[in-house]
């Protein structure tokens, strides 16, 4: 039978966190004042019935009613957190900024065709200069050259920033929404003449000079190890810094369930703190040792957070890894569910919005799996030879990891590895070594010999390790991808699996029942989707700027019609156009000229499609004959004629205006379609447009 009192910050940390996702989903559930109202009456009913009822009902009550008060507690600390940190820029609609000047609060991040950063605004220009608060996504185009800036300098920057926009695109990423949890609000794409830099940092605080080692030890990885990707991996795995690493190498880490070592997180501190503890062991037999030991780890994992910036994923991994080390000495005292919850709470303590990140949800299901999991699954066998017992320690740890975090993998990256625990015999033992030696190579740069020694094992060990992922992605159905799942779905997958879970620890026959009745909820759930987003055609025009892209699909065969460049950009695609296949269950993707019913002329597409009549022109020039109706029209590359040759004998029940037409041209094609009484829709405005049957 699970005993809930030892589990005193379990409560404490579900209950707020609990608080905190009714905030997040249903921000308009209370005001902020009866929020505090009720948290007061709350804690004052606690102690009431602390102090006048006795027994055993009086504890059941006053936690009740302790717990409810936590989770109002959580509710109000969004609402705080969202009301001091949604600055909007808000200058007047009939004043737009002329100018503003920012400061850097972000490392450059490397795109293919600019730098991507965050700014602090301090104040803005619109007639006058004046105060304002703020934080904008900055995007400064490649033209510059190679970024000098550093983290707390001032830039000078021209333009107004842009407001972020929702998706514009079925099941796309909602940017908007990801960033608003980083009170992140707008957005600009600006030129190398659009910004100056003006000072270096007025204060050069603990953050500044992280960025600056990091900044050091990043060049000293790039002197000791040979060659672009090898570079790009150390630094990936020593530093936590991605954006060198190659698009096709990062598709074979997801393919080999391997991408989890690209990220510096709980894997990564976690070996850190092994390495600590093995090196420090012969201090194990003195009676002072495990204070001793518990104030170096802190120290060193402190030290590693410094040394690869302080980014958030480190930072979350070290406080969750520094509650562990410090809750060693007490021993049997502590247990590790309410360590990690310890840890939890204060993460989200000092920024609830955490609970959504990605990161966060599964470093903590990864470290929860192994914690509950990976002892039970190793004392099913018990393996005689040192080397298969050690294959075996990392087979569990896999098996558990990935258990735990099923559920989210298949939600958020839609697609399950096939051959992780194969893959992660090699990837785990060559990681470890490769953040080994990344931190010996920083640690002995200063001795060049060594430090060249080491860097060219290193730079081996990473051909290794990239060798590895690359050659587990070519093995026949190495990646299960396109796998469409509802949040729902994630939550009754997650239960489903924990009760099979519970079926073995406590060999009862109700979470037997439990587990099918999950199973069967889940189940219906995707019937539910197959019958109503699947199992029908859909035509749809995407909302992609500077490009145009359409597609018609049908049972689950889709037809991709779009230019040349957006073709072969798999990143955008990715973005932009696969959510919906995923969602319209898409399994089959054929080009164009395969589509059923279609006449290409020399400058038009003609689709009958479903009982309607869809064109497409592309080309400059008068494309349309002189008796031409057609249900939808998709312009595109500013081509549609506006002369006065138009006569009633040309008819078009819709005027579909891509995202490859300026602004400009758009504003011209909604005033002629006014005076054409032509109903008008623009992509840019209103997102894409679908058909669906």
């Amino acid at each position: 039978m699970l005993r809930w009192i030892p589990y005193a910050m379990v409560r404490i940390a579900a209950f707020f966190t609990a608080g905190i996702l009714i905030a997040i989903y249903f921000p308009g559930a209370f005001r902020l004042q009866q929020t505090v109202i009720l948290s007061v009456i709350l804690v004052f009913s606690y102690f009431l019935v602390i102090i006048f009822v006795r027994g055993r009902k009086a504890g059941l009550a006053s936690g009740l009613i302790g717990l409810l008060a936590i989770s109002l507690l959580g509710y109000a600390h969004v609402l705080i957190q969202t009301s001091t940190g949604d600055q909007t820029l808000s200058h007047p609609v009939h004043e737009p900024t002329k100018a503003y000047l920012a400061i850097v609060r972000s490392s450059p991040e490397s795109k293919a065709k600019s730098w991507k950063f965050e700014v602090e605004v301090v104040a803005t220009k619109n007639t006058y200069w004046q105060p304002e608060q703020g934080r904008v996504l900055l995007y400064v185009s490649k033209d510059i050259g190679e970024l000098s800036w550093k983290y707390g300098d001032q830039l000078l920057i021209k333009g107004s920033p842009q407001a972020l926009q929702s998706p514009a695109n079925p099941g796309e990423f909602d940017f908007k929404r990801y960033l608003s949890f980083k009170s992140i609000y707008h957005q600009q794409f600006v030129r190398a003449e659009q910004v100056r830099w003006i000072a270096s940092a007025n204060r050069k605080g603990f953050v500044y000079y992280s960025h600056q080692v990091r900044a050091w030890a990043q060049s000293k990885l790039n002197q000791y190890v040979a060659g672009e990707q090898q570079q790009a991996i150390a630094a990936a795995l020593v530093l936590g810094v991605t954006d060198g690493i190659d698009t096709d190498l990062l598709s074979a880490y997801a393919a080999s369930g391997a991408m989890h070592v690209l990220a510096v997180s709980g894997l990564h501190v976690g070996i850190i703190y092994g390495i600590l503890l093995f090196l420090l062991r012969p201090l194990n037999r003195f009676a002072w040792s495990r204070w001793a030991v518990a104030v170096v780890s802190l120290v060193c994992l402190w030290v590693f957070a410094f040394v690869t910036g302080l980014s958030p994923s480190v930072l979350r991994a070290v406080v969750m890894f520094s509650f562990v080390a410090i809750a060693r000495p007490f021993g049997k005292r502590t247990n590790i569910y309410n360590t990690l919850a310890a840890s939890a709470f204060v993460l989200l303590l000092y920024n609830p919005y955490l609970i959504m990140s990605v990161g966060f949800q599964l470093s903590y299901l990864a470290v929860l799996g192994i914690v509950y999991l990976q002892r039970p699954i190793y004392n099913l066998w018990d393996v005689e030879s040192r080397i298969g017992d050690w294959v075996w320690q990392i087979t569990c740890v896999s098996i558990a990891a990935q258990a735990a975090t099923f559920s989210l993998g298949l939600l958020y990256f839609h697609q399950f590895p096939v051959y992780f625990l194969i893959s992660n015999l090699f990837v785990i033992p060559l990681s470890t070594a490769v953040l080994a030696l990344g931190i010996l190579v920083l640690a002995f740069s200063f001795i060049s010999p060594l430090a060249i020694m080491l860097g060219k094992l290193l730079t081996g060990i990473i051909y290794l390790l990239n060798e590895t992922v690359l050659i587990t992605e070519k093995l026949p159905f190495s990646l299960i991808s396109d796998i469409h799942i509802t949040t729902l779905q994630c939550w009754l997958l997650m239960i489903f699996l924990l009760c099979l879970i519970l079926i073995f620890e406590f060999r009862k026959v109700q979470w037997l029942y439990a587990s099918v009745i999950f199973a069967i909820l889940f189940s219906y759930v995707q019937w539910n989707h197959f019958f109503n987003s699947i199992n029908r055609s859909q035509f749809i025009v995407y909302s992609v700027s500077g490009h145009y892209a359409f597609e018609f699909i049908m049972n689950g065969q889709s037809y991709f019609i779009a230019d040349s460049a957006l073709s072969q950009d798999n990143d955008r695609q990715r973005f932009h156009i696969r959510p919906n296949r995923q969602l319209n269950g898409v399994a089959h993707v054929s080009g164009g000229e395969s589509l059923p019913a279609a006449k290409w002329t020399k400058n038009m597409l003609i689709v009958e499609w479903q009982a309607k009549t869809i064109a497409h022109i592309s080309k400059k020039g008068d494309n349309t004959p002189h008796h031409f109706q057609v249900d939808y029209l998709i312009v595109s590359n500013n081509s549609f004629p506006l002369n006065k040759k138009w006569t009633g004998s040309k008819k078009i029940g819709k005027l579909i205006v891509d995202g490859s037409n300026s602004r400009t041209y758009i504003t011209k094609m909604r005033k002629f379609a006014t005076a054409e009484n032509i109903p008008f829709y623009s992509l840019l405005d209103e997102g894409a447009f679908t058909l669906t049957n």
